[in-house]
């Protein structure tokens, strides 16, 4: 009896599938697995939206902290204001904490009016018994009131602010007056003093009316020296007083003492700077300029920037400019010269004001205030003030400032600027800081005293990182690839079994220890034998590729004696030979080529002295070569690595059917296998320069680690090429026998000591930011790249 075939699914264990086909049920899928691939499917989903997000979420921090940098000054009227009677010429100051101001008029008090809500009260001066005042100078770096008296004499005397704290009530700023000091400087009055103590060495300026040029011509000076020693300053002693006026030659408006002590800078009534200095203990006029190009402009304002290297000078057509010390030539006595100008005020400045923190000044004029940042030659701030303005002084921090007006009244204005010193200039374009002799790009961010200068370009550290990124890869690249080349189609497998695990081992070397090998022997050894260095790179290579043509033209019955693959075991004694001879002429060479002749007539073969008399650029132990070296060899192994997969991966059918055609092998190579493999190639040498633009420690330790983009200005000789004169400035900034700095040893290193929310906390962030944006932005070019070589030599 015929058995009749069931159709139902569930009697032999099937189902049917959408179409109604019949499927067996051991190609069923459990339901499990099915919950488990859509919970990974979306997990993967999920954690890719996740690190987009958090790249983005970085992204957003970075720009939260270093948009502040950009932002310009705010200065908002207070609320606090004092009805005073005061008279013309009165003079106001302000202690640190911008708590307790006072106003004098010219007479023997000071008047403190406290912000806390206590009662005004008053100060008698230290001035001599029956003495009448003809000037008076108030100086806030020091809180000094300098004088001068109608009988001749002057001095000074100290507005001594102290801080105090009582239990059960807040702080309350206290003062005192004292450490008064009268000197007799000339035989009739004193129309205007200025002081300085420059610690050891100490002067006092005179001006009367004694000089050959009629009223306000002389100029006396009395200089004090005291020896200071472990417990502190000993004795003051007076020198013989001198009289100056003869070397200015007219009437005088304005003298400025630097705190150093050792020059005065003084302005006549006709616009005229006249800068007096000390030589071999005798005044001398070093420089004598105008300030203004226009003959009828008149001096209205003058005085220092924060650290006395810079004047800000105002003149009665509204102009400020700034004259900042620097050498003209290095090596020769600093002279004054026109560095910035900001733009001119609506009317002539009447008051000046220096911050006592930063290279802020503030100029106003009758209805106009301007804030400036010398330093960058910015207007942080600039806006209208009610007119009849008469006094202008700063807290120590710069973030408040009081006025009083013709009319007895003391206002005060809240500054907001945390940040003067940064701004696109700042970051981006050559500054002319003090003390140089042009403008640069500079990155010093700290320096010993208080009024340091800050120096926050940021384009040296871009081209010190793609100066150390492109040195490193003109040095990986060449032999990772042709290394990867050789590796996959020509040696021989057993070879090439040990050959890419050893290369990717390599990879894992700690880059502190490449560092440390750069800075400790690889740099001291190839100081001195720089033209054998020089030899190997030329000969080596030129070697090899004699010996490969060589080898391609001897007969195939002789070449197929060595097995495939095995080439390199006749080609390695060769170039260590090859080497070791190059290496060993090196010194030959360098006598016979990098021969200079010194200043003294003596002859030197020696490539370190040879390198920037011949091209004008500096010679430096740690220096870009050496990075470029170091930091390739630990490039090597990831491009390496990633170049041999995509050679390897080219399917095998390809280079059969070339090799059936006739191609040699290296023919294969050119025209199948790199095309074929051209996108995986592109993609390691980009994987690789990604290695190389975010390398530290190598950088740190083997190249001085010095922000460098003008080596010019080391110069000892004269360069017959001018390559570091200025006019090749491309090839001076690529010089690869000095050091740099790179944007992530920039952080690296000085992160960890910068403050919180700080201007140089928040640069070092922008930092963080190029870096980004420059990878980012390449990263896409590779990409693009990428696709299109990848949708070129695709196979169909």
């Amino acid at each position: 009896m015929k058995q009749r075939r069931s159709d139902n699914p569930k009697s032999t264990g099937a189902t049917r599938s959408g179409k109604g086909n019949v499927v067996p049920e051991r190609f069923l899928v459990s339901k499990g697995t099915l919950r488990f691939d859509r919970f990974m499917t979306q997990a993967i989903q999920v954690g890719g939206l996740v690190v987009v997000l958090a790249v983005f979420g970085i992204f957003a921090f970075i720009l939260s902290v270093i948009w502040p940098l950009f932002g310009g000054a705010e200065a908002a009227e207070g609320d606090t204001m004092f009805e005073l009677e005061a008279s013309e010429g009165a003079i106001l100051g302000l202690d640190d904490w911008g708590e307790l101001p006072f106003v004098t008029d010219g007479g023997r008090e000071l008047v403190f009016h406290p912000v806390d809500g206590r009662e005004p009260f008053l100060r008698e001066a230290p001035l001599p018994d029956g003495a009448e005042v003809s000037s008076l100078r108030h100086d806030p770096g020091a809180q000094r009131i300098v004088a001068g008296f109608e009988d001749g004499r002057a001095g000074f005397f100290e507005v001594r602010y102290t801080m105090e704290f009582e239990e059960g009530r807040d702080r309350r700023v206290e003062v005192e007056l004292g450490g008064e000091e009268w000197f007799e400087v000339a035989g009739g009055p004193v129309h205007a003093a200025a002081y300085a103590d420059g610690g050891s060495n100490k002067l006092l300026a005179a001006v009367h009316d004694g000089g050959e040029s009629g009223a306000r011509s002389g100029l006396a000076v009395v200089g004090f020296h005291q020896q200071r020693g472990l417990l502190g300053g000993g004795r003051i002693e007076a020198m013989p007083k001198e009289e100056l006026g003869h070397l200015v030659g007219g009437p005088i408006a304005e003298i400025l003492i630097p705190a150093t002590a050792d020059m005065i800078f003084v302005a006549t009534d006709q616009c005229e700077l006249v800068f007096l200095a000390q030589d071999r203990g005798e005044w001398t006029v070093r420089q004598r300029m105008r300030m203004f190009d226009n003959p009828e402009t008149r001096l209205k304002t003058l005085g220092f920037a924060l650290g006395d290297n810079s004047i800000v000078a105002g003149g009665s057509g509204g102009e400020v400019r700034v004259f900042s010390l620097f050498p003209p030539e290095p090596g020769e006595p600093r002279t004054l010269g026109l560095t910035k100008e900001f733009p001119g005020l609506s009317d002539a400045p009447v008051l000046f004001a220096a911050s006592r923190r930063n290279k802020t000044v503030f100029i106003a004029s009758e209805n106009e205030l301007l804030i400036g940042y010398t330093t960058t030659e910015t207007v942080r701030w600039r806006g209208s003030v009610e007119p009849g303005l008469a006094a202008l002084a700063l807290n120590g921090r710069g973030s408040s400032a009081a006025f009083l007006d013709t009319a007895g009244r003391m206002r005060f204005f809240e500054i907001n600027d945390p940040h003067p010193e940064a701004g696109m200039r700042a970051f981006f374009s050559p500054i002319w800081y003090e003390g140089f002799s042009g403008p640069r790009f500079s990155w010093q961010s700290g320096g010993a005293t208080d009024d340091f200068e800050s120096k926050l370009s940021i384009t040296p550290l871009i081209v010190g990182s793609l100066k150390g990124t492109a040195y490193a890869m003109l040095f990986a690249m060449p032999i990772a690839i042709l290394a990867a080349i050789f590796t996959a189609h020509v040696l021989h497998p057993s070879w090439k079994r040990v050959i890419k695990p050893t290369m990717e081992i390599m990879a894992s070397l700690p880059s502190v220890v490449l560092g440390f090998l750069a800075a400790i022997w690889l740099a001291p050894l190839v100081e001195y034998r720089m033209p054998g260095v020089f030899l190997m790179m030329v000969g080596i290579p030129i070697v090899v590729v004699v010996i490969g043509y060589a080898w391609s033209w001897l007969p195939v019955h002789l070449r197929s004696r060595l097995p495939t693959g095995l080439e390199l075991v006749l080609l390695l004694p060769v170039v260590l030979g090859v080497g070791w001879l190059c290496w060993r002429l090196g010194p030959v060479v360098e006598q016979w080529l990098f021969v200079v002749e010194m200043p003294d007539g003596e002859k030197v073969a020696d490539f370190t002295v040879w390198w920037p008399q011949w091209t004008g650029l500096p010679f430096s132990q740690r220096n870009s070569f050496v990075v470029g070296f170091m930091m390739g060899f630990a490039v090597i192994p990831i491009i390496f690595t990633i170049t041999e997969d995509a050679l390897s991966n080219v399917p095998p059918s390809l280079l059969a059917a070339s090799r059936a055609l006739g191609a040699t092998r290296w023919q294969v190579i050119s025209t199948v296998v790199l095309p074929v493999a051209s996108a995986g190639v592109f993609s390691a040498v980009m994987i690789g320069l990604g290695r190389a633009v975010g390398e530290t420690m190598i950088v740190v330790m083997a190249t001085g680690n010095t922000a460098i983009m003008d080596p010019s200005n080391n110069l000892i000789f004269g360069s017959p090429f001018g390559l570091g004169s200025g006019e090749f400035p491309l090839a001076a900034q690529w010089n690869p026998f000095d050091g740099m700095r790179t944007l992530a040893a920039n952080i690296a290193v000085e992160l960890p000591e910068a403050a919180q929310g700080s201007t140089h906390y928040r640069t070092l962030f922008l930092g963080a930011f190029v870096l980004f944006v420059m990878t980012f932005a390449l990263n896409t070019v590779a990409e693009v790249l990428r696709q299109r070589l990848r949708e070129k030599f695709k196979l169909v």
